[in-house]
C-alpha cells in the first residue's frame, strides 16, 4: 500500500519503502511475456527461430529472417559490446530529468542480435564503442525488471 512522504508517494516493494516509479512502464503482451518474465528473474532471454536457428531481438510474434512463428526462448549470456551510443543531455520528459546525462546504446549481444538499452555504472564521457558490457536488471516494481548494461567488471 502507498505511503505519503516528504518526497512524494512511496511504495512498499520487496520489504523496502521506495519512491514510486515515475517513468513509462513497458506494456507486456502475450508474445513478449517470456522475455519480461525472464527479466523479472534477472535472466536475459532471446526469442530464437526453430527453423532457421537464429536468435533475434526485439521479441515479436515471428522470426524477422524467415517469418516463421515457430519460436523458442533461449537464455542469453548477457554479454555484449557497445556498437554505438548517444549521451542524452536533454530529457524527453520530466520523469527522466534526474537521470541526465545518461547513455542510450545499441549493444551487440554475444549471441548476435543487437539490443537498445542504457549503459550504467560509468560516466557517460568514459563510454566507448567496442566496450565490453554485461546485463544488469533494475527492478521497477514486483512485475517488471528493466535490462540495462554496465562495463564488464
Amino acid at each position: 500500500s502507498p505511503y505519503r512522504g516528504i518526497s512524494g508517494i512511496l511504495v512498499f516493494h520487496k520489504g523496502i519503502i521506495m519512491k514510486e516509479y515515475q517513468k513509462p512502464v513497458p506494456e507486456v503482451k502475450d508474445y513478449t511475456r517470456p522475455y519480461w518474465d525472464g527479466c523479472k528473474a534477472h535472466k536475459l532471454l532471446l526469442p530464437k527461430c526453430r527453423p532457421c536457428n537464429k536468435p533475434f531481438f526485439f521479441p515479436g510474434k515471428f522470426c524477422p529472417t524467415c517469418l516463421s512463428e515457430d519460436i523458442e526462448w533461449t537464455p542469453a549470456s548477457g554479454k555484449g559490446t557497445i556498437h554505438t551510443f548517444s549521451v542524452v543531455d536533454r530529457p524527453p520528459s520530466g520523469a527522466f530529468a534526474g537521470d541526465v546525462p545518461y547513455v542510450v546504446a545499441i549493444i551487440d549481444l554475444a549471441e548476435g542480435p543487437r539490443m537498445m538499452s542504457n549503459v550504467i555504472g560509468i560516466s557517460p564521457d568514459e563510454v566507448r564503442v567496442g566496450m565490453p558490457v554485461e546485463v544488469v536488471f533494475e527492478d521497477i516494481n514486483d512485475d517488471i525488471a528493466i535490462p540495462k548494461f554496465r562495463p564488464v567488471q
